[in-house]
């Protein structure tokens, strides 16, 4: 390389371009994930210090009683060790990496991607951003449907700040609100559902019970308009999840 295209290179002109490519566009929680990266050579050579993917999502962040939206690292894979692009010269690199099982899953309101880094020195924009659809586990589909099956329907889902208990392991949790089809459960507002994996087959459950509040009702009254109840499920219990919930229902002194 001239020393010309050396300093043409330093300043992120002729900048290579790169592109992550998945093998199908979804997939479930704890699936190997697989694809290949392809790099393009621009003008000039460039050295590449390393290439990562990250698997990203955003989450809310609550602070001095604001909420702000950050981005988070759901897992980084490292692809390559350092190496150099010739000029228009075009290389693919293969990865692969399995969703943990603390992966939200892509529904109205929580969105996944896979962002490529490459260690650039001095480049203008050295990633690439690619959505991806991630699907719920098989143990997770049916806890889901077995609260579907009371005659409820998924309103939307959100990624929050994790509480200090669950930071050490991720920053966020996945809530999903469920709210009553029509003609049902009239008391009820909503119920919230964090599901936590804590393995393949064993979740724990935060269910939070919203009830209807009467605008007339008081507003010491209103502070105790939800219920909020922790269960462990196993896998060869999700036929309990029903039930359970509607004990729960019950103790929030909203059905007879």
């Amino acid at each position: 390389m001239s020393l010309f295209n050396k300093a043409l290179a330093s300043i992120g002109i002729g900048s290579v371009k790169i592109d992550s490519r998945l093998s199908k566009p979804s997939f479930r929680i704890g699936e190997r994930v697989d694809g290949k990266v392809l790099i393009k050579g621009g003008s000039v050579e460039q050295e590449i210090d390393a290439i990562y993917l990250c698997l990203m999502t955003d989450y809310l962040r609550n602070s001095n009683n604001k909420a702000y939206k950050d981005q988070t690292v759901i897992k980084r894979v490292k692809v390559s060790e350092p190496f150099t692009v010739l000029e228009n010269e075009i290389i693919e690199i293969p990865f692969s990496f399995v969703l943990p099982l603390l992966t939200p899953i892509t529904a109205s309101g929580t969105s996944i991607w896979v962002k490529t880094e490459a260690g650039i020195k001095n480049a203008k924009d050295p990633t690439d951003r690619d959505l991806i659809t991630i699907k719920p586990s098989l143990l997770l589909t049916d806890m889901m449907q077995a609260v579907l099956s009371l005659g409820f329907t998924l309103d939307y889902s959100r990624c929050h700040e994790a509480p200090e208990r669950y930071k050490k392991t991720q920053q966020y949790i996945q809530c999903f609100y469920f709210k009553p089809l029509e003609g049902k459960w009239k008391d009820i507002e909503n119920i919230e559902i964090v599901f936590f994996a804590e393995s393949e087959d064993t979740y724990d459950l935060f269910i939070e019970v919203n009830n209807k509040v009467n605008d007339s009702v008081k507003k010491e009254l209103y502070l105790h308009s939800e219920s909020i109840f922790y269960i462990k499920i196993r896998q060869e219990r999700v036929h309990e999840i029903p039930n359970k919930i509607l004990q729960l229902m019950k103790q929030s002194h909203q059905l007879d």
